[in-house]
């Protein structure tokens, strides 16, 4: 498997500006010395707590704790693992990135021409457009009519890009080529397709749904058939190409992930009608799949959003080997098709460490066909009313016997205990198997021991490890990393003035590391600093070459700092980065060097104060108690010269 280089991912975080791809997410205003702030894109605030410090490219919230680099921001803003966000921005900022193969023995990752993905996605943006204009035109008045029948008017296509491929062979293809793109760059994205006599649309005369990725580039599209001379298939989506795979999208995550991530939920559905209906009703966490399955790379995607994930270095995901804590409901046709997909989706289950639901509506009727009848009520309420996966796929399996009858309870139970089985929670496998008894009529012992002594099913996922892990005991997730640490919390600002004087010395050496060399930073000792999480700092700047190895080059001596503290210390160091400092520019280099000067006499008083302490315990006519006098003397003439200069 191949791996971005260490040399690439520097480049790419000493060339992409930090306040311009924070500033498309966060309105940022000065604040104060070389800081910038604004309100938290990771938690609701009213006062704004996020920092970004661009001379050191990193970002800190005082608010949540979360902090890091230009690339883990784009990492949790877009929800990408670390090596798509390096890539994305890589290709905003213009810098070709080198691979190497990482010994893991996976199949590499096809890696395309510098700036090739851009064009690709650049084309699909404008030929959303084009599709778009198509749909107000008088040949469009079908598609039109097939919106307005489901209840969708113009602002509602509008807000999903909806639009209309005309039935020309080459409509598209000469607009894009307009546009400057070649043929050959339109059927890389999958725009056009070739033929005997050259290259044509490949969508003709059907409703057109852009399909996003978590970003909102338009990376392919879905095309619904409206004209019974069409011989294509209903739906005709972007074939594989190098920017859109089907299997890795959802269509509508784009305008669902914060709902998402903020209530903790995720409405699965079956086609682009009911992601729109959903979201027009208010269930604005709706996603779909494009033309496949739900499956094991929409579950990462899925779990990323909730919070079961994060993502290490180049790509590595993490599980915290916790529930998630949210909700991931499954829509279905309530018919045979539809309870088909809920069972398959109860496979997937067992990759989420999440309560997961079903909801099937009573009439059979999907999202879109339940507002069309009963409104927007309707379909909150066919949400509200799901049913837990696990239920629902031991009651289809129920479904096919006939419990009136000795016979089929017993094959109901031969037939639901291996689904039970199959439950990792313990706890949540022992429930199910007590009300399996009650919906037979059946003793609970027998139901317990059919169960415990069903043929186990083989997990899907080989290196998953279900909740019912002993407590403390955090398995390894897709690639092998290790578990993630606990949250990093804020660290509190010291009441005591020594301890906070102690942490302003550090935000100081850290921030203009130039005026605290000046000031003697270098030359204090481990002791000066009480609070151990702040000598540890201090040693971590020490190793790192002192503060006069950061003057010119602050942001790579940051960043060696942060590689010598540990992981849970790392977000500390950043906090002091981006601190607000508390004088103008004018008066910094004053600032830091009396601070840090104050910083050093205090150092000295305390190390006066303990030879006094051992003078007072030694005789003297002991010769050391000389010694030790004349050690005092020294000190106290160093504070005194440090007491003159300020």
């Amino acid at each position: 498997m191949s791996r971005i280089r260490r040399e690439s991912v520097t480049q790419v975080r000493e060339t992409a500006r930090i306040e311009e791809v924070v500033a498309e997410h966060v309105t940022l205003r000065a604040a104060g010395v070389g800081s910038m702030k604004g309100l938290c894109p990771f938690h609701d605030e009213r006062t704004p707590s996020f920092h970004v410090r661009p001379q050191l490219g990193l970002w800190h919230c005082f608010g949540c704790s979360e902090g890091g680099d230009v690339i883990s921001f784009v990492q949790k803003v877009d929800h990408l693992p670390f090596a798509e966000a390096v890539e994305r921005l890589a290709g905003k900022y213009g810098v070709t990135l080198a691979y190497e193969e990482d010994g893991s023995g996976g199949p590499s990752r096809p890696r395309e021409e510098p700036g090739r993905r851009q064009r690709l996605v650049e084309a699909h943006r404008v030929a959303a457009e084009f599709y778009a204009e198509q749909l107000m035109s008088p040949e469009a008045a079908t598609a039109r009519a097939f919106l307005a029948e489901r209840a969708f008017d113009r602002a509602a296509a509008t807000t999903f890009g909806v639009g209309y491929a005309p039935k020309g062979w080459d409509a598209l293809l000469r607009h894009l080529s307009g546009r400057g793109f070649t043929q050959a760059e339109l059927a890389a994205a999958g725009l056009v397709s070739q033929g005997n006599r050259g290259y044509y649309d490949r969508f003709r005369g059907r409703l057109v749904w852009p399909i996003r990725d978590i970003t909102g580039d338009v990376v392919g599209f879905g095309a619904r058939k409206l004209y019974e001379d069409d011989p294509g298939p209903k739906y005709l989506n972007t074939p594989e190409t190098s920017i859109y795979h089907k299997a890795q999208v959802l269509y509508g995550l784009d305008l669902a992930k914060k709902s998402i991530t903020t209530q903790r939920q995720v409405v699965v559905v079956e086609g682009y009608t009911d992601v729109m209906a959903c979201h027009l009703a208010g269930v604005t966490t709706a996603v779909a799949t494009c033309g496949t399955a739900f499956g094991s790379d929409h579950v990462r995607i899925v779990r990323r959003l909730l919070g079961d994930v994060a993502t290490g270095a180049n790509g590595i995901i993490l599980s915290t080997g916790q529930a998630i804590g949210g909700e991931v409901i499954f829509t279905f046709d309530g018919d045979a098709a539809g309870q088909k997909a809920a069972l398959r989706a109860f496979g997937e289950d067992q990759s989420f460490a999440a309560q997961t639901f079903v909801a099937v509506s009573p009439g059979g009727l999907d999202p879109c066909e339940v507002r069309i009848a009963s409104g927007d009520a309707a379909v909150r309420g066919l949400v509200a009313g799901r049913t837990p996966l696990f239920e629902f796929a031991i009651r289809s399996v129920l479904a096919s016997v006939d419990l009136s009858t000795a016979e089929g309870r017993v094959a109901g139970l031969r037939a639901a205990a291996p689904v039970i089985a199959t439950i990792r929670d313990r706890a949540l496998r022992g429930e199910y198997a007590r009300q399996l008894s009650g919906w037979l009529g059946m003793d609970p012992a027998d139901v317990r021991w059919e169960v415990k002594n069903a043929p186990r099913l083989q997990p899907r996922r080989e290196e998953y490890r279900g909740p019912d892990r002993p407590s403390g005991e955090h398995g390894d997730d897709d690639a092998g990393g290790p578990a993630v640490p606990a949250r990093p919390q804020r660290t509190p600002v010291p009441t005591d003035p020594l301890a906070r004087l102690e942490r302003q010395v550090l935000e100081a050496a850290l921030q203009s590391p130039g005026a605290a060399a000046t000031g003697g930073f270098d030359d204090l000792d481990p002791d000066a600093f009480d609070v151990p999480l702040h000598r540890g700092v201090h040693t971590a700047i020490v190793a790192a070459g002192g503060a006069g190895a950061g003057v010119g080059n602050e942001a790579a001596w940051v960043a060696d700092v942060i590689d010598g503290v540990p992981t849970d210390v790392a977000s500390f160091v950043r906090e002091l980065s981006v601190a607000e400092v508390p004088v103008n520019a004018d008066r910094l280099d004053a600032y830091v060097r009396g601070i840090v000067t104050e910083l050093r006499r205090m150092g000295l008083t305390r190390r006066i104060s303990a030879l006094k302490g051992r003078i007072r315990a030694t005789p003297a006519s002991d010769p050391e108690s000389s010694a030790l006098w004349s050690e005092v003397y020294a000190l106290e003439e160093a504070r005194h010269r440090l007491v003159a200069v300020e």
